[in-house]
């Protein structure tokens, strides 16, 4: 491992996209990276915060049926996802080089060929460029409304503190896609997500003593008065609890303990300052791909291209 600087400022920010309006999620974005503007070198954000993520909509799918009506929200969604390297990513880009920050948000992606969303996240660097990574398996009835990647597998970041990647929500529990990100060296692992269950903070302790690495936890809140009028399955969305998903977004350290607690219920920003000495420290008694692997009983083969 490289020499590495010490401390990385961290802002991770939990809050509501403006669901199914890809502008007013980007100037949510946008705000938010003002405000965090000179207090953080890693601004982080949730799971397709541009334009939201609809939870519990299945757009008119059943078992070898569709409808009329469902795809008419599907398009309204189509319509409000984002091409990479389009006006919203410069945007995102200037907003990088203007701050000096990493940025990491989620967003539904539009092939700019083809007609095929993706459930993506990008990492924008302080120069501007920036690295898009697309889920791998998008989870039960996800695959309905996103592809599986077909590109952008395991891109990881180089930062001042060592390599940064990141695996979208579930995608956490595929071992061998953690054990394609190790074998990059890790140091922060960004998991956009939308799992305000108990069992994830479990998931989440795990992977970061497993990796040893930092987990930034990014959740989002998502309200039932976050879906926007008109949507042709608003009957079913009005019968959702006011809060759909509760957040939950917290930081952990190599070792598995909170650097900073879940926080339920409300939009903010998380600030941390991460020990960057951790992740090489905590490795002297066990490194997952280093001398506590046995290559010659088990070996991955990632496909990366």
């Amino acid at each position: 491992m490289r020499d590495i600087d010490q401390i990385c400022r961290v802002a991770l920010v939990q809050a509501e996209p403006v669901m199914f309006d890809k502008e007013a999620s980007l100037r949510k974005a946008l705000d938010y990276i003002e405000k965090a503007s000179g207090k953080a070198d890693l601004i982080v954000f949730p799971e397709l915060f541009i334009p939201g993520y609809p939870i519990g909509m299945n757009f008119g799918f059943s078992m070898g049926k569709r409808t009329e009506a469902g795809r008419e929200d599907w398009m309204r969604y189509y319509n409000a996802s984002v091409v990479a390297g389009g006006d919203e990513f410069e945007r995102l880009s200037d907003a990088a080089v203007r701050t000096g920050a990493f940025i990491s948000i989620g967003f539904s992606e539009r092939d700019a060929v083809i007609g095929t969303l993706y459930n993506s996240n990008v990492i924008f660097e302080p120069d501007g460029k920036y690295k898009v990574h697309r889920k791998l398996k998008p989870t039960g009835s996800e695959r309905v409304v996103w592809g599986d990647a077909n590109k952008n597998y395991f891109p990881v970041t180089e930062t001042p503190w060592g390599p940064v990647g990141s695996l979208i929500c579930w995608e956490s529990y595929m071992p061998l896609a953690r054990v394609a990100l190790y074998q990059k060296g890790i140091t922060i692992y960004i998991s956009p997500n939308t799992n305000d269950n108990p069992e994830w903070q479990a998931t989440i302790q795990h992977i970061a003593i497993e990796g040893k690495c930092f987990f930034i936890n990014s959740d989002m809140i998502v309200r039932r008065s976050s879906y926007p009028d008109g949507l042709n399955e608003h009957p079913a969305v009005d019968q959702y609890p006011e809060i759909v998903c509760r957040g939950g977004s917290c930081i952990i350290d190599p070792y598995g303990h909170y650097v900073t607690e879940p926080i339920w219920d409300e939009e903010t920003i998380i600030y941390a300052k991460l020990d960057m000495t951790l992740p090489a420290a905590c490795k002297m008694e066990h490194d997952a791909v280093g001398h506590y692997a046995r290559p010659d009983v088990l070996e991955l083969i990632v496909k990366d291209e």
